[in-house]
């Protein structure tokens, strides 16, 4: 079924201004058209905020518990279709049914803990002389601008549509041009939930579209997942006067000491380095083995990841998809190339399946390398894709250095049975996730969300947490007293 893609905008479903459009096709298969969608510019975006900036005093003042029961019923929306969000979400972006499974059973009980947060925002009181009272209360920060990333087209999204709305604002969403058709599923879950048509845009394009949205100065703040570069420039777009929110890269270690269980320690290893196909910003793309157990270790590892089943997402015995599109693949091949001519070893995988039944699509073999150095761009670039580099350390210390060694911070795990060294490492590692003997991927729905130096702002934490509704809107103090 081929799918002719829309924007969402006044209320109505329309084409670009300019009529034109962009191809999406299966990443599994680049013969399977899935649909055309609208290739929007600035023109679109303007209409949209022109729209969004009418509707929004209507919606600031719908009450918070219609604001849950919206959010509720575009929950329920998206589970009575999960089968075929799975579908199509295989289709559109390449993961294996077990993660698009996981992926669409998130999405809704996202919406439903969002709905709670409506109900949850309170001010706050203090102190004041004679008859006068002082206290806060929480408004609706305006039209919010949403961009977000691939990867994971409806969970990355509902963790800021919900937020969004839940505290009243409007909504200019503009998801990836890679996964169009998930951002149009989840605004039409929205709509059906009740949401009026009015309180949110969808513009679908790639990154003209993204850059009109940051830099309209009516759009109050922007929320953005996605590379560092990307974040960079709408950091600078949006200034200093208006609100940002940036989720970024990541190039994130499993360290794994001398006492670790290397079973353990090679299975977490594989499922956070190929899970996705590699293609999450959480993803383990460095493992920092002490001298002791490093050769062992990374023999345990190449044979799992041998063992990997590589094919398209709906098959059943599958634990690896392909890459989401023809330049993820081609950063792949170019990370291979560099990684071998700067010296380091290939251990396994490097290459593009050939099979009969892989070779219309983006399948590539999960990668591994070791006898790296500092300094080299396996270590120090995000790749996004199966790509997988071992370092060797000489003890604790140098191991926990080589950790901290890159410009990101977002995720890092230590494998380890000593619950002292776990906590050294804990208040060592410079980044906003830390983890003991769990993969660097996965997080809980109810913890903040956030990383440190190139991985984010650092401004207000993501997906749950006290800062998480923060951001989504303004203080107000005010001073009371009952008599002039």
């Amino acid at each position: 079924m081929t799918i002719t893609g829309l924007n969402h905008i006044d209320g109505n479903w329309v084409p670009a201004a300019s009529g034109a459009v962009f191809e999406r096709r299966n990443p599994a298969d680049e013969t399977d058209l899935i649909g055309t969608f609208p290739d929007s510019d600035a023109i679109d975006v303007r209409n949209a905020v022109d729209a969004l900036d009418k509707a929004a005093p209507e919606w600031a003042a719908a009450p918070p518990e219609r604001r849950a029961a919206i959010l509720e019923a575009a929950a329920d929306h998206l589970a009575a279709h999960s089968a075929e969000l799975v579908d199509e979400l295989i289709r559109e972006e390449g993961k294996t049914r077990a993660e698009a499974s996981m992926e669409v059973t998130r999405t809704p009980m996202n919406l439903r803990f969002y709905a709670g947060e409506a109900l949850r925002a309170t001010g706050a009181t203090f102190p004041a002389p004679g008859s006068t009272t002082i206290y806060t209360v929480r408004e609706p920060i305006g039209i919010v601008g949403a961009i977000t990333p691939w990867n994971f087209p409806l969970n990355i999204p509902s963790r800021k549509l919900g937020p969004a709305l839940a505290a009243g604002n409007t909504v200019l969403f503009k998801p990836s041009e890679i996964t169009p058709l998930m951002g149009q599923r989840l605004v039409e879950a929205l709509l059906a939930g009740g949401l009026p048509a009015g309180a949110i845009a969808l513009v679908q394009g790639d990154g003209k579209a993204g850059a009109a949205v940051s830099g309209d100065e009516r759009v109050a703040a922007v929320t953005f997942t996605g590379s560092t570069e990307v974040g960079r420039a709408i950091h600078r777009s949006v200034g200093p006067d208006r609100r940002v929110q940036l989720e970024m890269g990541g190039k994130n270690p499993v360290v794994v000491l001398d006492d670790a269980d290397l079973d353990a320690a090679a299975a977490l290893i594989v499922k956070g380095a190929f899970g996705l196909s590699g293609q999450a910003c959480t993803g383990t793309s460095r493992v920092v083995a002490v001298d002791a157990i490093h050769d062992e270790l990374l023999e345990k590892v190449a044979e799992r990841t041998l063992a990997l089943r590589v094919g398209p997402g709906s098959g059943a015995a599958v634990d690896v998809g392909p890459l989401a599109g023809r330049g993820q693949l081609d950063k792949f091949l170019e990370y291979v190339t560099i990684g071998t001519d700067e010296g380091a070893r290939l251990v396994c995988g490097g290459v593009r399946c050939e099979d009969d039944a892989l070779r219309d699509g983006f399948f590539v073999r999960p990668t591994v390398f070791a006898d790296t150095a500092p300094g080299m761009r396996l270590l120090t670039d995000e790749i996004f894709g199966p790509v997988l580099a071992f370092q060797r350390a000489g003890s604790f210390d140098e191991a926990l250095a080589l950790a901290n060694d890159t410009a990101f911070g977002l995720s890092a795990s230590v494998v380890t049975r000593s619950l002292s060294a776990a906590q050294r490492f804990i208040a060592g590692s410079r980044t906003g996730l830390v983890k003991v003997n769990q993969p660097t991927t996965g997080m809980a729905m109810n913890a903040p969300f956030g990383g440190y130096k190139q991985s984010s702002t650092q401004t207000f934490k993501e997906q749950a947490g006290p800062t998480l509704m923060q951001f989504y809107q303004s203080e107000k103090t005010v001073y009371l007293s009952p008599d002039a």
